[in-house]
């Protein structure tokens, strides 16, 4: 049996080891909460009653608050953990992993303080000694797919990326289960970019509908939004059709449109006037795309690339812009070509 430790109880955490005790592969599961009284509770009532209520917990998933414990002898490590929180946990795990051990990341953002992404945080902080080639042995993983859903055992199709086609390949076989279909994928940076960038798009996708409009409205930030992920995707060096795939097209319309979706809950909140203080105390599980936008903004300058739906959403966020401002903001911008690149 393969040794799996998952990093992060929260619900994608979670529904991460369920979908694997349920996938072709025969796997020992051991799933990491930071949270003791958490951990406790999970051992003693085989559920995640607080982030994943009502999804019994196989025998194959062991749970534990001992990070040590966790991380000692795993073949494959997923973090599942918020991105502000990538660093420091891998940083803890580092000294008990083995050269062998593959690295997966299942987080969807970028690091706050540095803009990077995880899986450029991973390559940093377990590189050195035994560790030296650890960029070619991790692998992000993205795509539309909500955690309950997944959890459930509804039909979901993701994607796993990595530089290393063998190491891809491996993880496919290792994920996949009867309603879990993984495809591969080599364009690292596109995945993960787009994995951030479509929460800050959900995120007015979210207001437009909390502000009362319809269809057409959602349909054009939908569109718009994928153009702009692509162009910045594109300046950094990825590729464009990653973007027509479940990492891109995918997981933005899941997130924009999906009555699931965090980030599109916090837009619809601000839409309908109530402050993001208020909005993130009433929430329990993170909404990405909130501490995202700075960071795409800021790649976006050092690029010259013009993000305009994720300015308007920084300015909401950050700046105390009314919604109402920002939507109109954007559908008074100069008329241009459809395909044209307002970029430089």
């Amino acid at each position: 049996m393969t040794r799996v430790s998952i990093l992060g109880a929260g619900s994608w955490g979670t529904a991460l080891a369920v979908v694997l005790s349920r996938a072709h592969r025969k796997h020992e599961i051991c799933l990491w909460a930071r949270d003791i009284a958490l951990a406790e509770v999970m051992k003693r009532n085989r559920e995640n009653s607080t982030y994943m209520p009502g999804i019994f917990l196989p025998g194959e998933i062991g749970v534990t608050s001992d990070l040590r414990a966790a991380v000692s002898r795993a073949e494959i490590l997923i973090g599942a953990m918020p991105s502000a929180h990538a660093r420091s946990i891998y940083a803890l795990a580092a000294p008990d992993l083995v050269a062998e051990t593959m690295v997966v990341s299942a987080t969807k953002g970028l690091e706050p303080s540095t803009h990077l992404r995880m899986s450029k945080v991973i390559a940093q902080v377990l590189t050195g000694g035994s560790r030296a080639e650890s960029s070619q042995r991790s692998a992000v993983l993205s795509g539309p797919s909500f955690a309950a859903e997944a959890a459930r055992g509804e039909p979901t199709a993701i994607v796993l990326a990595s530089r290393d086609d063998v190491l891809a390949d491996q993880l496919q076989e290792e994920f996949a289960g009867p309603s879990f279909r993984v495809y591969t994928n080599s364009d690292v940076l596109g995945v993960e970019i787009a994995g951030a960038m479509k929460n800050v798009i959900a995120i007015a996708a979210g207001a437009c509908q909390g502000l009362g409009f319809g269809s057409n409205a959602q349909a054009a930030l939908v569109t718009r939004g994928l153009a702009e992920m692509t162009r910045l995707i594109t300046a950094l060096g990825g590729k464009a059709e990653t973007m027509f795939g479940l990492a891109g097209l995918g997981d933005l319309v899941l997130t924009c449109t999906g009555g699931l979706s965090r980030n599109r809950y916090v837009g619809v909140q601000l839409g309908k006037g109530r402050s993001l203080t208020e909005i993130l105390a009433g929430m329990r599980m993170v909404a990405e795309g909130v501490g995202t936008t700075a960071a795409l903004l800021a790649l976006a300058r050092e690029h010259r690339i013009e993000l305009p739906i994720t300015e308007q959403v920084d300015a909401i966020l950050h700046g105390g812009k009314p919604p109402r401002d920002a939507i109109r903001d954007i559908m008074e911008r100069p008329q241009r070509r459809e395909n044209s690149r307002p970029d430089r």
